[in-house]
């Protein structure tokens, strides 16, 4: 071989290493820094199952990520709590028992989570309305009641309806951010942050994984889904999309969608979770203001986007929404949005109709 021959070889080589240095390193350095998968999982937050699941360097890492999270939504559970009191705390129960009498000081955290339902409100064109405890505890009551004796089980008498729905008026809930306290001026009035409060407390949780150093983690809240980053072995986390007509029998598909994350949630709001039945008619948990009766538009309205507390808002409100109206709440959020921040909608109607925003089977993996 020529001296020339000798000195070319080298430099040819080197772009060659420099390649495989880099392989090696996506392939076993980015392994390695993201870790071993955990999980952990809670079952006394939102009266749901919970699950975090992350790739970490070390279990004691997962836990401290982990144990944060579970920590944060025990939090905000006894914050945006309205059946039950805590020994030193003033949360929603506090302020409702206070209705028309005094203002209450609360957590911050309570008033940033109100100020976001009044938000909410104006997004959703009022079908989210946190003002409407009054109505909706009359549907608990009743659907309570009817579980536990389902031949018993009764409509919410229709004159009671009418006279609280009289006491849902949004502008009722005054927020003093100065002094931290909250005075709802009609007595009569009850919050009630169902439609927002688990979406919004994810939110906040993804943000303590990230804020913590997490990188790959999925956070499942009783089905509220937000994944940071993507899996150790960089695909995106599996999300799906349950099928109402599989709870129902009437189909072998459990899925509707299986949709790939990163960096975003995925929530649904349906009628198939928290129902009764009264003479053979499902009345589940979405009430329409408007009728003060369970929502017919659809049997589960699913969003896809990166904040989880829009998201659960949005699903609430556009499931109580016709389609193409909820397509016009959308385009109007969308606006001025990038791409990282635009949400996406699927609507699965009673006959089975699956309709989508443009966007959404960009995400999708799987139909069957």
């Amino acid at each position: 071989m020529s001296k020339l021959g000798k000195k070319a070889l080298p430099a040819l080589l080197l772009p060659l290493l420099l390649l495989l240095a880099v392989v090696f390193f996506r392939q076993h350095g980015a392994a390695q820094k993201t870790g071993e998968r955990y999980s952990a999982q809670f079952l006394d937050v939102f009266d749901t199952v919970s699950n975090v699941i992350g790739y970490d360097t070390d279990e004691a890492a997962f836990r401290q990520k982990s144990e944060a999270v579970h920590a944060l939504l025990l939090e905000y559970h006894r914050l945006f709590d309205i059946y039950n009191d805590y020994e030193g705390l003033h949360n929603l129960k506090t302020v409702n028992d206070n209705a028309g009498r005094q203002p209450v000081r609360v957590d911050r955290k309570l008033i940033d989570l109100l100020l976001f339902g009044k938000e909410a409100y104006r997004f959703t064109g009022g079908r989210v309305n946190i003002a409407e405890g009054a109505v909706l505890r009359l549907w608990h009551d009743e659907r309570e009641a009817g579980i536990i004796d389902p031949q018993h089980a009764a409509l919410p008498d229709t004159d009671a309806l009418e006279r609280a729905a009289a006491h849902t008026d949004i502008e009722n809930i005054v927020i003093d951010e100065e002094n931290s306290t909250v005075y709802l001026s009609d007595p009569e009035l009850r919050i009630d942050v169902g439609g927002i409060a688990k979406g919004y407390a994810v939110e906040q949780a993804g943000k303590e994984v990230e804020a913590l150093g997490g990188t790959s983690y999925l956070l499942n809240i009783g089905g509220n889904l937000k994944a940071i980053g993507r899996r150790a072995d960089g695909t995106d986390w599996v999300c799906p999309v349950e099928n109402p007509a599989y709870r129902d029998g009437k189909s072998t598909e459990a899925y509707a969608v299986v949709t790939g994350l990163c960096d975003r949630s995925l929530v649904t709001s349906g009628d198939y979770e928290r129902y009764y039945t009264v003479d053979n008619v499902r009345y589940h948990h979405i009430i329409d203001p408007e009728t003060c009766e369970p929502g017919r538009f659809h049997r589960s309205v699913t969003i896809l986007m990166k904040d989880s507390g829009e998201a659960d808002a949005l699903s609430t409100g556009l499931f109580l929404m016709d389609t193409e109206t909820g397509r016009k709440c959308i385009e109007e959020r969308n606006r001025g949005r990038g791409e990282a921040e635009r949400i996406e909608a699927m609507w699965i109607d009673a006959d089975g109709t699956r309709s989508y925003t443009d966007g959404f089977l960009r995400y999708v993996k799987d139909t069957k």
